[in-house]
């Protein structure tokens, strides 16, 4: 009895340690059909993570910063700002009257507050990629030429109105734009036969220079996905290669 248990108990052991190298290679051959069919085949986790979240701070590191600088939106066409609809008629005006030095002027300080305000973006920018998860990072690697960046604005935009409005504030003071726009504004409502205008030019300048600011990162992160040039390391080039094949 105990030479044919033997040998019995051998078949199954055998059995089932093919049976699960069997499975395994099952799984396995699952797991490249998915990498295959999403573009990620021989990529890490970690290596996409951590290209998009590099992609991203490079983003941020060449752009965004370009934005804190004097003239950074007041002299890029991509992103400055211009008067919102009720004041477009103020600008008008004022300049049919000869002041259009008034009315660049008025322009100029909106521009250099969105400026100021821009410098505190980074650390929520940084508290953002540093929480993306493997899921987005993957969704935004396969995803369109702009994905990082709403992935970005998802995560950033309200914190970023919240640090953005009190900083423009006080720059609006700080760069005589209260001190500009009273004038203007002065100047405009006491014409005759004019509708009075009182703009939140608070809330106008921080929300165009949250525009601005994914604007430029969009730019940087389509450099990134086009242009092998910009990918300035081994590990961007290696995990955005998968993506040229999607």
């Amino acid at each position: 009895m105990k030479k044919l248990l033997f040998p019995a108990l051998m078949c199954f052991a055998i059995g089932t340690f093919t049976a699960n190298a069997q499975l395994k290679g099952l799984v396995n051959k699952a797991k490249d059909k998915v990498n295959s069919a999403t573009g990620t085949s021989g990529l890490s986790t970690n290596e996409i993570g951590s290209a998009l979240k590099e992609a991203l701070n490079k983003g941020v590191t060449e752009q965004v910063t370009k934005l804190t600088a004097q003239d950074g939106f007041y002299k890029n066409e991509a992103v400055k700002i211009l008067l919102p609809a009720e004041l477009q008629k103020v600008d008008k005006k004022l300049r049919q009257i000869g002041m259009g030095s008034l009315a660049d002027e008025g322009i100029k300080v909106l521009n250099r507050a969105a400026e100021d305000a821009v410098g505190e973006a980074t650390p929520i920018f940084v508290n953002a990629i540093t929480a993306m998860t493997f899921t987005d990072a993957k969704n935004i690697l396969m995803g369109a030429d702009n994905s990082a960046t709403l992935y970005l604005e998802k995560t950033t935009a309200t914190p970023l109105y919240g640090k953005f409005s009190p900083v423009v504030k006080t720059s609006l003071d700080k760069v005589g734009a209260d001190a500009v726009w009273a004038k203007i504004l002065t100047k405009y409502n006491s014409l005759p036969l004019v509708t009075k205008v009182n703009p939140d030019l608070t809330d106008y300048v921080t929300n165009k220079a949250l525009e601005g600011v994914y604007k430029m990162i969009t730019v940087e992160e389509k450099k990134i996905r086009t242009s092998t040039a910009s990918r300035t390391t081994d590990l961007l080039k290696k995990v955005f290669a998968a993506q040229d094949k999607k």
